[in-house]
């Protein structure tokens, strides 16, 4: 870029030998004592390049002659060192009319005519009317130029980023404009949280384009009972009807312990499903068939019309749930106590004796059996009497123990002086030949026929009868020693064959 002639010459002003530009006028160093000012409300209006060209006088106005109109030899279009750009912020207002004169001829005159020290003002003003070409507008407005180029280009980049989006969150819809590349990130920018049972589409991750729609569904949880059968399950919808129909449960004619219409929160909700069930009730001899959302058997039965009395059953527990299909048969019960006593028996105890002879027993204590009360449950079922059930035992008298004596005592041999007697004969006259044989009026007892008090006199213990035969024979001959054959006064007449 080449310099205005007018720098050049002041440039080299003081070089040996070099000529000035015709009309060049050196500057002159700034002198604040001698330098012209600026009036207050006086608006500074730089020197126009005709006004400098030498031989041009200005015609007079009321405003400041352009090139186009000043009489005269115009100028060359382009001067070098002009500054010919004013920014739109620095325009000034047209200068003030000036009257025609002495006075607007000195100011309107070349540089250095009219009045002293104008030449200084000439140069002053050349060197602050603009920066030279190089350092001026062109500088100025590079820059510029740059942010322009980089906001367009970071504007394209914006727009190119920005994603107009529509977001449903549970049935509530939005559109929004958007950074986020992908669905994961533009629900974290929301503050929009997620679980395990939710529903995101586009699943998590899917890239994201403008136009694209996300729907977010929360989970519920519900508490199924679905015909007897309990179960957590957990659905996105948020009435009952369209949760049912997400979990294919049939709910035609089915009772529901909920509204269809109801709404299921974030909170969830227990409900109860009973579909509707062909049930067959078998009472009194014929059955009966019927549609019912029964929850137990007994509500089936009563829906039959058949009604229970008293001891009454079902089949099958009358608190459990009616299948489909399932058969109940009622059972017609009758049910009696009746209460019974029974004997217990008593236990003997046997002790040694040895007064007694060998063989010999003598009871101490009789025995006597225990008693007890038992209640039994008579029942009969459609007419059929069933087997007792015992109910109830009550014990009214403890058994006593009978308490028996036996003999330890060696037997006698022989009596002398009756051993040579036919004992044999006797006895079967007498008793028949049996140890334990007593008459009729319970006096006499044994082989011989012993009353009691005998007995005891001859030596023995407790009852004739109760005595071993060898013994009962020897207190015989004992007794046939001291009184002969009169104790049998029948059959006495045996013993001597």
């Amino acid at each position: 870029m080449s310099d205005s002639p007018y720098l050049r010459d002041e440039r080299c002003a003081h070089t040996p030998g070099y000529e000035p530009h015709p009309g060049f006028e050196p500057f002159e160093p700034f002198d604040p004592h001698t330098a012209d000012t600026l009036g207050y409300g006086e608006t500074y209006t730089p020197p126009s390049f005709a006004a400098r060209a030498p031989g041009h006088t200005p015609a007079p106005g009321p405003h400041t002659p352009t090139l186009a109109s000043a009489p005269g030899p115009h100028p060359p279009a382009y001067v070098p060192g002009a500054d010919t750009y004013v920014p739109a912020h620095e325009a000034r207002e047209p200068a003030p009319r000036r009257q025609a004169g002495p006075a607007a001829a000195r100011q309107e005159a070349p540089d250095g005519a009219g009045r002293p020290g104008g030449g200084r003002r000439a140069a002053r003003r050349r060197r602050t009317a603009g920066p030279l070409l190089g350092d001026g507008p062109v500088r100025r407005l590079l820059p510029q130029a740059l942010v322009v180029a980089f906001l367009a280009g970071g504007t394209s980049a914006f727009v190119a980023k920005d994603k107009a989006v529509e977001l449903s969150v549970d049935g509530h819809s939005r559109t929004l404009h958007t950074f986020a590349d992908d669905v994961t990130e533009l629900l974290a920018q929301q503050g929009v949280e997620v679980g395990a049972h939710d529903v995101v589409a586009p699943a998590p991750g899917t890239d994201l384009v403008s136009g694209d729609e996300v729907v977010v569904r929360y989970g519920r949880p519900l508490v199924l009972t679905l015909d007897g059968h309990r179960r957590e399950v957990w659905t996105t919808e948020h009435t009952v009807d369209r949760a049912l129909r997400q979990l294919g449960v049939r709910a035609e004619g089915a009772y529901l312990s909920a509204s269809r219409s109801r709404p299921i929160g974030r909170e969830g909700l227990a409900l109860d499903v009973r579909t509707e069930r062909s049930v067959t009730i078998m009472a009194d001899g014929r059955a009966r068939t019927v549609r019912t959302n029964a929850a137990t058997v007994r509500e089936a039965v009563a829906e039959a019309g058949i009604t229970l009395h008293g001891q009454d059953a079902t089949s099958v527990p009358q608190s459990s749930f009616p299948r489909d299909g399932q058969t109940v048969t009622v059972l017609r019960i009758t049910g009696t106590r009746e209460t019974r006593d029974e004997y217990l028996p008593f236990r003997v105890e046997r002790t040694q004796d040895p007064t007694l002879f060998r063989g010999t027993e003598v009871v101490e204590r009789a025995g006597q059996p225990g008693l007890r009360r038992v209640t039994y449950h008579l029942r009969t079922v459609n007419g059929v009497r069933q087997r007792p059930r015992r109910v109830g035992v009550e014990l009214v008298r403890e058994p006593v123990s009978r308490v028996v004596k036996v003999g330890t005592r060696p037997l006698p041999v022989s009596a002398q002086g009756a051993d040579h007697l036919d004992w044999q004969s006797l006895a079967v006259c007498e008793s028949g030949g049996r140890p334990d044989a007593v008459d009729p009026s319970g006096t006499y007892g044994g082989l011989y026929q012993f009353d009691t008090r005998t007995w005891q006199s001859l030596g023995g213990s407790g009852r004739p009868q109760d005595a071993p035969a060898a013994e009962q024979t020897v207190r015989a001959k004992k007794l046939y020693l001291r009184r002969g054959a009169s104790p049998w006064p029948h059959c006495g007449a045996r013993l001597r064959g």
